[in-house]
C-alpha cells in the first residue's frame, strides 16, 4: 500500500493537467480574471468586515490546517488497529489528495505572487486586490492564488465522497467541510477568487485522485 502511495502522488499530479482536466484549470484561470477586473474581490472584501466573520474565519484556517494531517492519520491508525484494509485505503487517498491539493495550489502560487488581504484592516481605502508579482518566489507560497486551505479541503472532500458515493451523510458533512474552510479563509487572508480557483482545482485534484484509486 505504502508503493502505491508514493507512485500515486506523481501520477495525480500529471492526471490533474491531462485532457479535460486543463480545461478546468484554465475556467479557474479566467473566473479569477472576471471576479477581480469587475471589482468584486474589493466589494466582497470591504463587505465582510465585521468581528463575526473574523472569528469564523480563524477558526476556518485552523481546522483547515490541522484537519487535513489528522483525518488522514487517524483513519490509518483506526484501519490498523481493528484491520479494515479500507480503511487504510480510504486514509491513503485523503492523504493523496491533500498532497496534490496543496503542491499544485502551491505551485501556482509561487508564480503569481498576489498580495493578501489585510485581515485586521476594517476601512482601507485602497483597492489591492489586482495586485499580482508574476514571476517566480515574488511574494512565497504562503499566501495568495490560490487558496491552498480550499483546494486542500476540496480535494480531500471530494475524494471521500467519490469513495462512498451512496452515503448521503458523508456528502453533505464533506462539501459543508469544503465550503467552511473555503468561504471561511476568504474573508480573512484570501481573495474571494482565491476560494474559487482553489474550489475548482481541488475539485479536479479529488476527482482524478478518486478515479484513478478506483481503477
Amino acid at each position: 500500500m505504502f508503493r502505491d502511495f508514493l507512485r500515486g502522488v506523481p501520477r495525480g499530479f500529471v492526471n490533474a493537467f491531462r485532457g479535460y482536466n486543463a480545461l478546468f484549470h484554465l475556467l479557474a484561470i479566467l473566473l479569477t480574471a472576471l471576479l477581480v477586473l469587475s471589482g468584486f474581490d474589493w466589494w466582497y472584501f470591504t463587505h465582510t468586515r465585521a468581528d463575526l466573520f473574523r472569528d469564523i474565519s480563524l477558526s476556518a484556517a485552523v481546522i483547515g490546517f490541522f484537519a487535513p494531517i489528522l483525518i488522514p492519520v487517524g483513519l490509518y491508525v483506526w484501519g490498523v488497529r481493528y484491520k479494515h484494509t479500507h480503511l487504510q485505503h480510504a486514509a491513503a487517498l485523503l492523504a493523496q489528495a491533500g498532497i496534490l491539493g496543496w503542491t499544485i495550489s502551491s505551485l501556482y502560487k509561487s508564480f503569481t505572487g498576489r498580495i493578501q488581504p489585510e485581515f485586521f484592516t476594517y476601512t482601507s481605502t485602497i483597492d489591492i486586490s489586482r495586485d499580482f508579482n508574476f514571476g517566480f518566489w515574488e511574494h512565497g507560497i504562503f499566501w495568495g492564488w490560490p487558496s491552498s486551505h480550499t483546494a486542500v479541503a476540496f480535494a480531500m472532500s471530494v475524494a471521500l465522497v467519490m469513495l462512498y458515493p451512496r452515503n448521503k451523510t458523508i456528502r453533505w458533512a464533506a462539501l459543508l467541510y469544503a465550503l467552511f474552510i473555503g468561504l471561511g479563509v476568504s474573508i480573512s487572508t484570501h481573495w474571494f477568487s482565491d476560494f474559487v480557483a482553489g474550489a475548482i482545482i481541488g475539485t479536479v485534484v479529488g476527482a482524478t485522485v478518486a478515479r484513478s484509486s478506483n481503477k
